[in-house]
C-alpha cells in the first residue's frame, strides 16, 4: 500500500480493512473532491407542484412610530457568525456560513453561500443525492445542464430549487462576462423523501411573488410576507424572504414557532431582533432563538437588503460526505457505490459530460 493511499483513507476516515476502502471509493474521491458541493440547474420543462405554506401575516412602519414588536415571544440574535471568502468548485470563490465549523447545520438547513464567480471558474460536473438545492441570481447569469438533459440559464433575480433526490449529476457555470453573484441554500430531505425522484421548480424574477408596506419591499421565494405568496411547493416546510428596507423603515415578521430559523445580510446594516440590539453588517449570518416573529430596524442612511429564511425541523440523522447528505453512513456508502457503479438514480452518470468538462 503507497504511502498516499494510507494518507487518502485517514482522510475519508476509513478502516484499513473495511471494504469502503475499495479503489472504487478511492477514485470517486480523487474524482470529485474539487467539484462542486453544491449549485443546481434549473430546467427546460421544470415542474411547479402545489404550494404548502403557513398562513403569516407581517407588518411593517416608519421608525418615527411606535418601536414596540407585536409579538408575544419575539427572536433574538443567539448567534452572529461573519461568512469568510474561501475557495471552492474549480477556481471560484464563496462566502460559507452555514456548513462551516462554527455552524456545521441548522436543521433542516445543511449549507449557506454567497458564491461570486467569473469565466473560466464555476462548478463543473458533480452528484448530488438527499437534499434539496436552492439558487437565488443576485447578479449576472449562471447556465446549467444535468444528466438527464435539462439545460438552461437562470439570470438576475430568478430562483431555481432543485431536489436532488435519489441522485443527479449537473454542472453550473457563469453564463456572462464580469462576476456572476448568488446565494444557495441545501435543505435536508426527511428519510422517507430522500430516494424520491429529481425534479425542479424555477421561478423567473418577474413570476416572484412580492409585497410592499411602509418602505419595506419583500420578495417572497417561499413561503409568505407582506400579504404575498408563493407558490413554490416546499417538501421540507421552509420560508425564505428577500427584504429590501429604506431608511428609517421597520419591519415585525411573523415566524413560525418551533421552526429553526436566520438572516442573511446581503448589503447594508440593520438592526435585528432587538431595540437596543447594534448593527449587523453585509456578509453576517445571524441564528435567531425560538419565538414568534423577528423585529428589524434600519436606522442607516442607505437601504438594508437581507434574506430571512427559516424551517421545520427534520429531527433526524444527519451523516454527510461531500455531495451526499443521507441519515447513517451505511447510506453514505451506498450512495458512493451507485454513483461509481452507475446505479439506483446514476445509471446515467458515466455516460454523460456536460459542455463545460
Amino acid at each position: 500500500m503507497t504511502t498516499t493511499m494510507m494518507r487518502l483513507r485517514q482522510h475519508l476516515g476509513l478502516a484499513s480493512s473495511s471494504s469502503s476502502s475499495s479503489p472504487a471509493i478511492i477514485y470517486l474521491y480523487l474524482r470529485h473532491r474539487q467539484a462542486r458541493q453544491q449549485h443546481p440547474p434549473p430546467p427546460n420543462n421544470s415542474v411547479l407542484l402545489p404550494p404548502a405554506r403557513p398562513r403569516i401575516m407581517s407588518s411593517s412602519a416608519s421608525d418615527s412610530a411606535s418601536s414596540a414588536a407585536p409579538f408575544e415571544k419575539p427572536r433574538a440574535v443567539v448567534k452572529k457568525l461573519l461568512a469568510e471568502s474561501q475557495p471552492e468548485g474549480q477556481g471560484a470563490t464563496v462566502r460559507r456560513s452555514i456548513g462551516r465549523h462554527e455552524l456545521r447545520n441548522l436543521d433542516p438547513f445543511l449549507m449557506l453561500d454567497e458564491f461570486s464567480v467569473s469565466k473560466p471558474a464555476g462548478f463543473p460536473d458533480h452528484p448530488h443525492r438527499g437534499f434539496e438545492t436552492v439558487t437565488y441570481m443576485l447578479e449576472g447569469a449562471f447556465t446549467h445542464q444535468d444528466f438527464a438533459g435539462h439545460k438552461g440559464t437562470i439570470k438576475t433575480g430568478d430562483v431555481q430549487w432543485m431536489t436532488a433526490g435519489r441522485g443527479i449529476v449537473h454542472s453550473e457555470m457563469p453564463a456572462g462576462d464580469g462576476v456572476q453573484k448568488g446565494l444557495q441554500l441545501w435543505i435536508n430531505l426527511s428519510a422517507k423523501d430522500k430516494m424520491i425522484e429529481p425534479r425542479y421548480q424555477e421561478l423567473e424574477s418577474k413570476d416572484i411573488s412580492r409585497g410592499e408596506r411602509d418602505g419595506v419591499e419583500a420578495r417572497v421565494i417561499a413561503g409568505e410576507a407582506l400579504g404575498a405568496a408563493s407558490p413554490v411547493y416546499t417538501r421540507t416546510p421552509t420560508m425564505y424572504v428577500d427584504f429590501t428596507m429604506r431608511p428609517g423603515s421597520r419591519l415585525h415578521q411573523p415566524v413560525p414557532e418551533g421552526w429553526n430559523a436566520f438572516v442573511y445580510v446581503v448589503d447594508g446594516e440593520g438592526v435585528f431582533g432587538r431595540d437596543k440590539a447594534a448593527p449587523t453588517a453585509a456578509h453576517h449570518c445571524l441564528v435567531l432563538g425560538p419565538g414568534d416573529g423577528l423585529s428589524v430596524w434600519n436606522r442607516s442612511d442607505r437601504p438594508l437588503r437581507f434574506v430571512l429564511v427559516a424551517g421545520k425541523p427534520l429531527g433526524e440523522p444527519v451523516v454527510q460526505h461531500g455531495p451526499f447528505v443521507m441519515n447513517s453512513r451505511a447510506e453514505i456508502q451506498q450512495a458512493m457505490e451507485d454513483y461509481y457503479y452507475g446505479k439506483n438514480g446514476f445509471e446515467r452518470a458515466s455516460q454523460w459530460s456536460s459542455s463545460s468538462a
